[in-house]
C-alpha cells in the first residue's frame, strides 16, 4: 500500500510529538552512550517498580527485595559509566 505524502507528514508530526513528550524515544542528536543510557535507566526503573520483578533477581542474587531495589536505584544514577569526552569544535 503506497502512503501519500500527507500520511508521511502525519507520521513525522507523531514521532516529533512523540520525542517531545518522552526523553527516552530518542531525536536525530541523541547519541548511542544517551541512547544506552536511557535503555539502562528504564530497565532498572521497570525492575524496581514491578515487585515480581525484584523478587525474582533477589532470589537469584540470594539478597533481600529492599536490597537489590536499592542496588537498581544506585546502578540508575551511572548505568554506563562516565559519559566518553565530547569535541566540540
Amino acid at each position: 500500500m503506497a502512503q501519500t505524502l500527507q500520511d508521511r507528514l502525519n507520521i513525522n508530526s507523531q514521532l516529533e510529538h512523540l520525542q517531545s513528550k518522552y526523553v527516552g524515544t530518542g531525536h536525530a542528536d541523541t547519541t548511542r552512550f544517551e541512547w544506552n543510557l536511557n535503555i539502562k535507566r528504564d530497565t532498572y526503573a521497570s525492575l524496581v517498580g514491578h515487585h515480581s520483578l525484584a523478587t525474582y533477581h533477589a532470589i537469584a542474587e540470594n539478597e533481600s527485595i529492599g536490597r537489590v531495589k536499592y542496588n537498581f536505584v544506585q546502578n540508575m544514577l551511572f548505568p554506563c559509566g562516565l559519559p566518553p569526552e565530547r569535541d566540540d569544535d
